[in-house]
């Protein structure tokens, strides 16, 4: 710790003491240098290494993975701020129909020309509902709009080139599973599960200042889930078993629900999630597809986003109810379309 030199003056006062700063033994270019003998030294090692056959499929994985998806993540980034900033959640509030049975699926295709992650789409849910919007309906839009908006459907597209039945059935999957966890909500949900959304705070920061905050702040939060679910899709490719994976991809029930907890876990942007999908080749297509359905619906940081916005209650309720709906559509489209 660095301490500031301190002295004691006065009549009587004792001798001037000297509190030097401490420093440390090293520094930043003492680190440097020490990796670079290691480097050096451990050389034979790391070369053969980084020639085993299965870090160089790990590696291409992975590559290949982070390099197609990022593009399509940085343009989704970038339109969801100019929408969080831009667009005024109460216009929606004025096109949405009054009747709430028929304000969900309306709110639900909605989420088609909003394109966004799902990061995004929650705090415009409970701007929604702080405007006046039906619950059921807001809910709708959450499922929705991280699930089908454009930005996703084409990185789908690339994805999976010459396969538009699998954009299809991710889209009609996806909007199926949100209308029927609105529709739930507006029969089953209670006022007291739902916690007020809190109104945020204002820093009175100009438009241009906010865009650019939500641009670093998503791109940030965003690029770390890719890595970290690009890395997990070239384990699974390079390191586990091609046996192991066989005996799950093999099940066809199996695999469904393997990939639908792997999604959960792995919590990727919606927009970079089809690429990871795409090299999970063991997998039938419509395991695959319920990994899609159910990503941008449930994962870990969707569960505790909805918790701190929406209160436990509401999340404990809801979030495995939209699991359990999520998998039933990828299922039943899934068996129907692919």
């Amino acid at each position: 710790m660095l301490v500031d030199a301190e002295t004691e003056t006065g009549p009587g006062a004792p001798e001037t003491v000297h509190r030097r700063r401490d420093r440390l033994p090293f520094g930043g270019l003492e680190v440097l240098a020490a990796g670079l003998i290691v480097i050096l030294v451990a050389r034979p090692w790391l070369t053969d290494a980084l020639a085993a056959p299965w870090l160089q499929r790990w590696t291409v994985v992975f590559v290949s993975v982070i390099v197609q998806a990022l593009p399509f993540l940085v343009f989704g980034v970038v339109l969801s701020a100019v929408i969080a900033v831009f667009v005024p959640p109460s216009f929606f509030a004025r096109v949405l129909p009054r009747n709430d049975a028929l304000a969900v699926p309306v709110a639900g295709a909605a989420g088609a020309v909003l394109p966004g992650c799902e990061c995004a789409s929650v705090p415009v849910a409970g701007a929604f509902i702080r405007r006046g919007v039906t619950p059921a309906a807001a809910l709708a839009f959450l499922l929705s709009a991280p699930a089908i908006n454009p930005i996703v459907l084409i990185s789908t597209a690339v994805a999976f080139p010459g396969r538009p039945d699998f954009v299809a059935a991710r889209f009609g999957a996806s909007l199926l599973a949100a209308v029927v966890m609105g529709w739930l909500w507006l029969r089953l949900g209670r006022a007291d599960w739902l916690k007020p959304p809190a109104r945020p705070h204002t820093e009175g920061d100009s438009k241009a200042a906010a865009f650019w905050a939500s641009c670093r702040h998503d791109i940030m939060h965003a690029g770390g889930f890719l890595v970290v679910g690009g890395a997990a899709a070239a384990t699974l490719n390079a390191v586990v078993p091609e046996r192991w994976i066989t005996a799950v991809a093999d099940r066809p029930v199996l695999s469904v629900v393997v990939l639908a907890l792997l999604a959960v876990v792995l919590s990727i942007c919606s927009e970079a999630d089809a690429f990871v999908a795409a090299s999970l080749t063991q997998f039938s297509l419509t395991a695959r597809l319920a990994f899609l359905v159910v990503g941008p619906m449930v994962d870990i940081k969707l569960v505790a986003m909805q918790t701190g916005v929406f209160g436990k209650s509401f999340a404990a309720r809801f979030a495995p109810a939209t699991f359990v709906v999520a998998v039933a559509s990828a299922a039943i489209v899934g068996t129907v379309v692919l």
